[in-house]
């Protein structure tokens, strides 16, 4: 995807937060990256030096902001403001 943001999912597959939000992603049809911090080495402290928690998912975004535990909604409106969807 030419010009589309550069999305990193960092979490774990048993978190169900994390699965709700790479099911967003995939239904707006948004490329991203998975760090699973569990079998990613640096992914688990990479996360918590995003973010300064220890909450996942922390979702990363192009324009260097980033959500930790977004809902479907919260990530729709920020790919609506990237200029990534158009709902």
């Amino acid at each position: 995807m030419e010009n589309s943001p550069l999305i990193d999912v960092y979490g774990a597959d048993w978190c169900g937060d994390c699965i709700r939000a790479k099911a967003a992603l995939n239904k707006f049809n948004v490329a991203f990256t998975w760090h699973n911090i569990e079998s990613e080495e640096g992914a688990e402290q990479k996360a918590i030096d995003i973010s300064g928690q220890k909450h996942i998912p922390v979702v990363t975004f192009s324009d260097g902001s980033f959500m930790v535990e977004p809902t479907a909604t919260q990530i729709k409106e920020k790919l609506e403001e990237l200029g990534q969807i158009n709902l």
